[in-house]
């Protein structure tokens, strides 16, 4: 009788493709997935599926582990939720190629961008390599539990093709441009899954300048991106600055596209309040397609956002001039000296100073929520600042101060900055209906101190599966896993997983679908130097799988680390 290494018996399997789920067995060895059905051979493990789902791993096309999958082997949250692989490098930030002077310049950005404490980077990373093919290796030598690709990101490329002027946003040379598409075909070939960029206004240095990646001309984006034509394939990863108006900037894919002949890859997002401009987007991506191009969208399946609290990065008095006298203080005594009648008359009455652009949104009263056990990322309007201050007939101010004096300074706020139309998922549930939609933006890995969205797998599974959002929006089963699974990892060239097809790489789930939740994030101070993040548990995972081995188990880590580097596209 067939031995094989693992089988998975008894589930109802939902293989990624968007077909109907079978009830059946599955079985693995060496990593791949060797019979989908009904499996008379036996394994030298089993799991019972009964009453489960069994779902391929998922993918996270848009996170920010750079520097923890360095540092650290467990890539949490993501892989507590489902995820299997992570694409990292995005927004055109990271860590390679860099020379030993440039260091400080990209920990500046980074931690401006990404809310990464510089001096985590510092102490955490060892910093030997210069090129990217040398940060690939360092990559490929380490262990971890769940499989990475990278990006080439276009700030640090710059810097290094460019020294000076590249950091401060100086128009490329000719020279420059052949020096940089010839970079880019260097470390595509060495395994780059492409190359990132971001335009995004506010995305900001710690010091606060730009980046230098922002506003580059679109000839350096095209020639940048031949470089990666010319090493043979590719994907081209891009925030636009939405703000500047979509008219005007999804031009720049539709150029880039054309002139490359690569497939792209952005975030969209719907505003809160504002005209409903990504309906045009979806129009926009239709005629890409009709036109010969590739191009995916990348939308977060609930509200784009904030976490905010005293212990966090941003909260909505961190900027108020007298919280500078209390600011280094623990949170106990920051909550007494708030209890006093003169700091609360002086925080509740003062404007924002100047600051990093993440800090106003702590102040975005009309979008900005309690966020409690169980977390509800959804809430009617009726819970903002603004709608509790119109209802009680005082300051949104006073509604938060409060609410940090009745929890101890513990309580945390949602900061809803999009995706969020009109209160309602609606705008997310058309998006993601779309052909051209993938669910993503994890950003994973970075945001330490303010954005805990690793945990959307999970979110889409528990909120829009089972229709327990309050409008009844949902997608069934085969679809969301195909999002979550198959149609992230095609839309950036990892054609080798996201199914549960016989030869598939072995990367699955069995997942309880009755007990799957989410957790109020909570913070953990394990990162380098005892620096502190954010992250957020699930109940429901039954079993994550990498490679044929069972890295999480019952909700908890295994210690299992067979996740790899994936060294570019992937063959079916």
């Amino acid at each position: 009788m067939t031995q094989y290494d693992l089988v998975i018996r008894g589930g109802s399997i939902v293989d990624g493709t968007g077909a109907a789920p079978i009830q059946g067995d599955l079985a693995i060895s060496n990593g791949r997935i060797a019979a989908v059905g009904n499996v008379s051979g036996t394994g030298a493990q089993e799991i019972d599926a009964s009453g489960r789902i069994v779902t391929p791993g998922f993918v996270d096309v848009h996170t920010h582990y750079d520097g923890q999958s360095i540092w650290g082997e467990e890539l949490s949250p993501s892989s507590s939720h489902g995820v299997t692989t992570v694409v990292m490098g995005n927004c055109g930030v990271g860590f390679a190629p860099c020379r030993k002077e440039d260091h400080d310049l990209l920990i500046n950005v980074m931690e401006g961008v990404e809310d990464i404490p510089g001096v985590v980077m510092s102490e955490g990373l060892p910093w030997d390599w210069e090129t990217f093919p040398e940060y690939l290796d360092r990559l490929d030598a380490g262990a971890r539990d769940i499989d990475v690709a990278a990006y080439l990101p276009h700030s640090p490329l710059r810097v290094y093709a460019m020294g000076e002027r590249g950091a401060n946003q100086e128009p490329a040379t000719q020279e420059d441009l052949a020096k940089m598409r010839s970079l880019a075909a260097e470390a595509v070939n060495a395994g780059a899954l492409g190359f990132a960029t971001s335009r995004l206004s506010i995305h900001k240095t710690a010091d606060g300048g730009s980046i230098p990646s922002f506003e580059t001309d679109v000839n350096e984006l095209a020639e940048i991106c031949s470089g990666v034509t010319d090493a043979g394939s590719g994907t081209f990863q891009i925030v636009l600055d939405a703000f500047k108006g979509w008219d005007k900037e999804y031009r720049v894919i539709d150029a880039v596209v054309s002139a490359s002949g690569i497939p792209a890859t952005f975030t969209l997002a719907s505003g809160n309040d504002a005209p409903p401009r990504w309906r045009r987007v979806l129009g926009m991506m239709e005629e890409t397609t009709k036109n010969g191009g590739q191009v995916t969208a990348q939308v977060m399946p609930r509200p784009i956002g904030l976490i905010a609290g005293l212990e966090l990065t941003v909260h909505p008095f961190v900027l108020c001039p007298s919280w500078e006298k209390i600011a280094d203080l623990s949170v106990e005594e920051q909550v007494a000296a708030m209890r006093r009648p003169e700091m609360r008359e002086a925080l509740l009455s003062e404007e924002f100073g100047e600051g990093h652009p993440f800090n106003e949104l702590a102040r975005n009263w009309e979008w900005l929520f309690p966020l409690d056990n169980p977390p509800d990322y959804a809430p009617p309007k009726s819970m903002s600042m603004a709608d509790q201050a119109r209802a009680k007939g005082c300051t949104p101010q006073e509604i938060a101060y409060d609410r940090l004096l009745e929890t101890e300074g513990k309580g945390f706020f949602l900061a809803a900055l999009g995706n969020y139309e009109n209160a309602s998922l609606e705008s997310a549930h058309t998006m993601l209906a779309h052909d051209h939609c993938i669910p993503a933006l994890g950003d994973g890995g970075a945001h330490y101190g303010a954005i805990c969205d690793a945990s959307y797998s999970t979110y889409l599974l528990s909120e829009f599966v089972s229709g327990k959002n309050r409008e009844g929006l949902s997608f069934d089963l085969p679809q969301a896993v195909h999002m979550l699974s198959a149609k992230a990892a095609r839309a950036v060239g990892l054609n080798d997983r996201g199914t549960l097809k016989v030869g598939a790489k072995a990367d699955v789930n069995v997942i309880d679908m009755d007990r799957l939740q989410l957790h109020l994030p909570e913070i953990v101070r394990d990162l380098p130097a005892g620096g502190r993040r954010l992250t957020q548990r699930a109940t429901g995972y039954e079993a994550t799988i990498v490679s044929g081995q069972i890295i999480r188990r019952h909700d908890q880590s295994t210690g299992a680390l067979p996740g790899k580097l994936v060294r570019g596209a992937q063959a079916a």
